[in-house]
Parts: structure tokens; sequence; C-alpha cells
């Protein structure tokens, strides 16, 4: 199997997990997505577990650079503070799908420990970069910045799910709209 499989197995993975979350996903239904044998998954991932917290550390991976990236692109950490939200409607506007990690932390109880850390990792990235972003741009003092960090996380994250379960991208952005003349995101 080439690492261009492995990649392909990931990236099914992550749409089937964005969907139906870490129990949805099936080697069997993954192989034929991405149009090999079930046994070739076991040769990259010889577990779910082991497929679950790799696709969950690549998408925090994956957040944690487009976080970045942001930055470096927009100086300006109040621009960044409300683009933020953009990174989660990227999610819904992709087939109503969710962010993976939301999805599995939902699960949170039925993950092997691997995907628990995983999922807890992308959790802290968002929370560390909101918490540095907001004390950079002096929306809050550094002694606040973790508090308020947690609260738009946990905002942004529910607004997603309030949106999903209605199939409404429209909801999520009057949510964000509200979020916003609330005071808890930068208008």
């Amino acid at each position: 199997m080439s690492l261009s499989s492995k990649e392909a197995i990931l990236a099914a993975a992550r749409r089937t997990a964005q969907a139906h979350g870490y129990s949805g996903l099936n080697f069997r239904d993954l192989a034929d997505q991405v149009g090999i044998k079930a046994a070739s998954i076991y040769h990259h991932f010889p577990s779910k577990a082991e497929l679950g917290a790799a696709v969950a550390k690549r998408y925090w991976e994956d957040t944690a650079a487009e976080l970045d990236s942001m930055l470096a692109e927009t100086s300006d950490p109040f621009r960044c503070l409300q683009q933020y939200p953009d990174i989660f409607r990227k999610s819904l506007e992709s087939d109503n799908r969710m962010c993976l990690c939301s999805f599995m932390a939902a699960e949170y109880d039925d993950l092997p420990d691997a995907v628990k850390k995983e999922v807890q990792a992308f959790a802290n990235v968002n929370v560390a970069w909101l918490s540095k972003v907001l004390s950079a741009a002096a929306v809050v003092g550094s002694g606040e910045s973790e508090r308020r960090a947690r609260a738009i996380f946990a905002a942004v994250a529910g607004a997603q799910l309030m949106a999903r379960s209605r199939s409404d991208i429209a909801l999520y952005d009057a949510l964000i709209d509200s979020y916003r003349l609330a005071g808890l995101l930068p208008a």
C-alpha cells in the first residue's frame, strides 16, 4: 500500500467521522470509498482505535496549521478573532459536516484512550490559540484570556452543532453575529 493510499484512507475517514463520528468508522465502508480491500487498511491502521487516533490527530494538526497561517497572513490579532468562526463554518459548507473532534467529543465515553487524547488536543490547540490572540488583541487581560478562549471555543462549536441539526448554515451565521453583539466575539 502506498503512502497515497494511506492519505486516501485518512481523507475518507475524516469525511466519514465528520458525518457519523468515531462510531461511523467502518473499515469495509472506508475500503469501498478508497477502492481497496478492507484488509489493506490494516497495513497502516491495525485497529479502529489507531485509525481514529490518526484521523483526529491529523485533524487537529491541520487546524493548528490553519490557525498559525491565519496569524501569519494577518498580523492583526483582532482580525484573526473575527475570522476564527470561519474555520468551523467550512465543515457546515461541506455537506453539513461537523468539526470532527467536536463530533468525537460527543462520543467521549465510547472512545478508546488514544482517540480521547487527540480529541482533547484539538480543544487545547484551539483554546491556546484563542487565548494568545485575545491577549495580543488586548480584548481581555492575560489572566482572563484562557477563560474567554474556552467560552469562545464552546460557543462556536455549539453554534455549529445547532446549525447542523437543522441543516441551516444561516443559523450558524446568526449565532456568530449574536456572539459579536453580546461581546463574546469581537465585532
